[in-house]
């Protein structure tokens, strides 16, 4: 399979690079990464990346500013690589390269991926996007630029080198990326826990609101549009709610609602040891990993959050009866 997507990647005169809606670090990560890699590797190919807008805070990294919002330029590539994606939907608009494209390539490591493209590289093993694309590259060669973009996407995918998916391989190649000279600790300090005013905000309204469910195993919030408002937020500051969430004492599974518009609400999921978070996010249209997970409901917060309950209640039955 990796022979043929070399030569896929070989043969394109011209590549678009897309990822998933709401781009998070490793989305960015990976897709810049590629870009750096490809133009370094080939400079004479015509290469694109089309995202939607992403947190402010990520756009320290280089070729940020080279990131087309507009999906309606009527463009069409020899090749789409679409990374950190785990079906079509998940593209949103930029499923228009996907579609027009002669070929296509999927590098992902989402364990719900539908292997959607005509080449998929899927890894649900692996700590991020950027692991899979990293583990391709000779990072020996590599640029600095691209080291930058890899090493930001594995750690935001990790919680900074500190979830279960965290592998031996996830490090070797995040030390072989630190020894591009790369500014490590100022990629983890700017993207990871630094915070806006309006961020701590809502952070703290989150916490001071949560409620516990399944006798204390699980944590869940909502999080009207209203009040993201008030905190002078918007849906791209809830980065890192849900991790603060998941180390109450005791948790098992934590929970975030926000809503994104009048009725819709997404869910974020995130389990320490027992529960398969990937297996509730199925029933909500989403997906994702077994410990991080996500969909999306219009049934209402209080109901949704009591749904997941249950699910979570009927996970830890099991483990509890099969002894684990």
């Amino acid at each position: 399979m990796e022979q043929r997507i070399e030569a896929r990647i070989a043969a394109a005169a011209s590549i678009a690079i897309v990822g998933h809606v709401h781009p998070d670090g490793d989305c960015l990560g990976s897709c810049l990464g590629m870009y750096h890699y490809l133009r370094g590797r080939c400079p004479e190919k015509t290469i694109q990346v089309y995202l939607e807008p992403f947190p402010k805070r990520l756009g320290i990294l280089p070729g940020a500013d080279q990131i087309s919002h507009n999906f309606t330029d009527g463009k069409s590539y020899s090749l789409c690589l679409c990374m950190d994606t785990a079906d079509r939907e998940r593209l949103g608009g930029a499923s228009v390269y996907l579609d027009r494209a002669d070929h296509s390539i999927c590098m992902d490591h989402h364990i719900t991926n539908t292997r959607f493209a005509e080449e998929n590289l899927v890894e649900p093993w692996a700590s991020s996007a950027s692991e899979v694309a990293a583990a391709r590259m000779d990072l020996t060669k590599i640029s600095r630029e691209t080291a930058e973009c890899l090493y930001l996407g594995i750690v935001h995918d990790t919680g900074v080198f500190r979830h279960s998916n965290t592998g031996e391989r996830t490090m070797r190649i995040a030390g072989a990326l630190v020894a591009k000279g790369i500014p490590f600790s100022q990629i983890i300090e700017h993207t990871f826990y630094e915070k806006s005013l309006a961020q701590n905000r809502v952070i703290g309204y989150s916490l001071m609101n949560a409620r516990l469910y399944c006798g204390g195993n699980m944590i869940g919030c909502a999080l009207s549009e209203s009040k993201i408002r008030q905190c002078g937020a918007t849906p791209m500051d809830m980065d890192g709610i849900i991790d603060l969430m998941r180390e109450t004492e005791n948790v098992e599974t934590a929970v975030l609602l926000y809503e994104t518009e009048p009725g819709s609400w997404k869910i974020s999921m995130r389990s320490n040891e027992i529960v398969d978070v990937s297996r509730i996010a199925r029933h909500f249209g989403g997906g994702g990993h077994v410990r991080a997970a996500g969909g999306r409901s219009t049934s209402g917060p209080d109901q949704t959050l009591e749904e997941i309950a249950a699910e979570v209640n009927q996970q830890l039955q099991e483990a509890e009866q099969s002894g684990s």
